[in-house]
């Protein structure tokens, strides 16, 4: 077996304690404001800074490190106009009588319904699709491996560089998404994994109470030392 070539680790400077605890803390008080926003603003947003948020994804951390994520970033009107149709076609199908009424009583403290106009106020809508083939070179077709898994942390990182940026976001994920697949143009071979919607909040944006209930460090996390 060939022996991997190495290079040396740069990136993790020498900070003292109190240091990296401080950088921590400010980076929990940044995702403590996130909220899933429905209200957006049709104001422009460059398309550098969605290109800086993608490439920031793309940092993430996946099997094999075949990366097994695509990005279709689209401003587009007419496109966004399509998915918005699809969508909401799929949505009253699911309120209509594919979920179950338990799954309707746990949505209905967000208020969410059948129309999805930010689809289409929103300046961009990010599609995110997992790849069963690929490689770590583009034009590959070598097995992905860990998909669901790199393809989600890939897109934890992507909002969090959109937030850390101000901008607000949504994911949105109507069952089943082929339609996104096809209106993208992306192969078969392609799954999307989710919608995330993203742009300035609405001038006077609102997000439900319901949304603010977190779970405390205690309830999310275990110790043992």
């Amino acid at each position: 077996m060939k022996k991997p070539d190495y290079i040396p680790l740069t990136g993790y400077p020498g900070y003292s304690e109190d240091e990296m605890l401080l950088r921590a803390c400010s980076v929990l008080d940044v995702l403590s404001t996130r909220r899933t926003i429905r209200d957006f603003s049709d104001k422009a947003v460059p398309r550098a800074l969605i290109e800086a948020c993608i490439a920031a994804a793309g940092t993430a951390p996946s099997g094999a490190n075949h990366q097994p994520w695509h990005f279709v970033a689209i401003s587009n009107p007419a496109l966004k106009r399509k998915i918005r149709i699809a969508a909401e076609a799929e949505e009253a199908t699911f309120y209509e009588g594919k979920a179950s009424q338990e799954w309707l009583d746990a949505l209905e403290p967000l208020g969410t319904d059948t129309q999805k106009p930010f689809l289409e106020t929103a300046p961009w809508l990010i599609a995110v699709f997992a790849q069963k083939r690929g490689g770590v070179r583009t034009g590959m077709d070598k097995k992905n491996y860990y998909i669901t898994e790199s393809v989600g942390i890939a897109t934890g990182m992507l909002i969090t560089a959109l937030h850390s940026a101000g901008l607000g976001t949504l994911t949105h994920t109507p069952a089943p998404m082929n339609f996104l697949r096809d209106i993208c143009g992306r192969p078969k071979s392609e799954k999307p994994f989710v919608l995330l919607v993203t742009g300035y909040s609405g001038k006077d944006a609102v997000v439900p109470k319901h949304a603010l209930i977190k779970k405390s460090l205690s309830d999310i996390s275990t110790f043992e030392v």
